[in-house]
């Protein structure tokens, strides 16, 4: 019944959540266009570019454990606000809506036709009671169902939230926090994965799921994320 709800919400009109125009998409375009622009980013840590540059210095100097990083809006207003509204609120019925901005945006929706499955970033037991749902899997779902993997990759622990956290300590925190499913190394093998998450902030959680994956054996792994710390 809930599902049904939510895609029903969906198909109806409504108001936008920035401008408050009415009747139109939970984003209205004029928004979309306005705060979603698509601007230059590393190929492998989605950080901002100059045009016609493919690689930041620090991926060049030190490639991080992602073959790809894909990210498309700024954590700034108004999608900072809009975030912690979906999760926190909670407001899983957001998830169709903020999907699609996903899939729209630059690389993406070649990213997600060429992989194999879409693992989204688990939550610990406590974080998930606490929430209620997991943002990740529900973006995943939206994005590509029937791709969607969320038996493979575990969580092993809970972790305070990254953006509390100095850098230092965000590497730290997540050391170890992830596990593989028994048997999910022959799910994983040779199979190019695309990872999703809502935030990302210094890319240690997905650094450290992707590590995990190449040593199960993942071909490809790409990392996509609706926003990205700047």
């Amino acid at each position: 019944m809930r599902a049904l709800l939510h895609r029903l919400s969906a198909a109806l009109p409504g108001q936008c959540a920035l401008c408050h125009a009415w009747p139109t998409r939970p984003i209205c375009p004029a928004c979309t266009a306005r705060f979603a622009q698509p601007r230059p980013r590393c190929d492998l840590c989605a950080l901002p570019l100059p045009a016609g540059v493919a690689r930041c210095g620090a991926c060049i100097k030190d490639p991080p454990p992602l073959d790809q990083c894909l990210a498309v809006v700024a954590y700034a207003y108004p999608w900072s606000g809009l975030i912690a509204r979906y999760k926190f609120g909670p407001s899983p019925g957001w998830s169709a809506a903020l999907a699609r901005l996903m899939r729209d945006g630059p690389g993406v929706a070649a990213a997600l036709d060429a992989a194999d499955l879409l693992l989204p970033l688990p939550l610990s037991t406590q974080r998930l009671r606490e929430r209620g749902f997991n943002q990740a899997l529900e973006l995943a779902r939206q994005l590509t169902p029937g791709k969607t993997r969320a038996d493979l990759l575990l969580r092993l622990r809970d972790t305070p939230a990254q953006s509390s956290l100095p850098l230092e300590r965000r590497l730290r925190n997540v050391q170890d926090a992830f596990g593989l499913a028994a048997g999910a190394e022959r799910a994983l093998r040779g199979r190019r994965l695309v990872l999703v998450d809502d935030v990302m902030t210094s890319g240690a959680t997905l650094h450290a799921a992707a590590r995990l994956l190449r040593t199960a054996g993942a071909d490809h792994v790409t990392g996509l994320v609706l926003a990205r710390t700047e």
